[in-house]
């Protein structure tokens, strides 16, 4: 199975959006206590994404072995995920390192692209 994710975050929010076929499904939530209005819009981003697959996991949308198109509007996060390049930040780093355990754990392939921030269907939703 295909599916394409969208994700977006910024210091009170996340969301993320997974596009299957011709089923859109569409998860938004607000930050708990530790994090809200303490992180960063571009560590907002990564925990929507880390929390959208996982979500995509747990409900059985996204299955082991499946194709799963990540799109990002951000470019630093699009070079850090399809690079594998380092972050200096920590939490970011955590996140990163989350999501490539879930994508190797699953056998998942992933493909990263980079969109424009109006093609982001998680940003809608913030």
């Amino acid at each position: 199975m295909e599916h394409v994710l969208f994700f977006d975050g910024n210091t009170k929010r996340i969301s993320w959006v997974i596009q299957t076929n011709n089923s859109v499904i569409e998860q938004k939530r607000e930050h708990v206590g530790i994090y809200l209005d303490k992180v960063t819009n571009r560590q907002s981003k990564y925990m929507g994404l880390h929390v959208g697959l996982f979500w995509g996991i747990g409900t059985f949308i996204i299955k082991n072995q499946d194709v799963v198109k990540i799109a990002i509007d951000d470019n630093s996060i699009f070079e850090h995920l399809s690079t594998n390049q380092k972050s200096h930040d920590e939490f970011i780093e955590k996140r990163a390192c989350f999501i490539r355990q879930l994508i190797e754990q699953r056998k998942l392939k992933v493909h990263y692209e980079l969109i424009t921030a109006d093609k982001n269907l998680a940003a809608k939703k913030i």
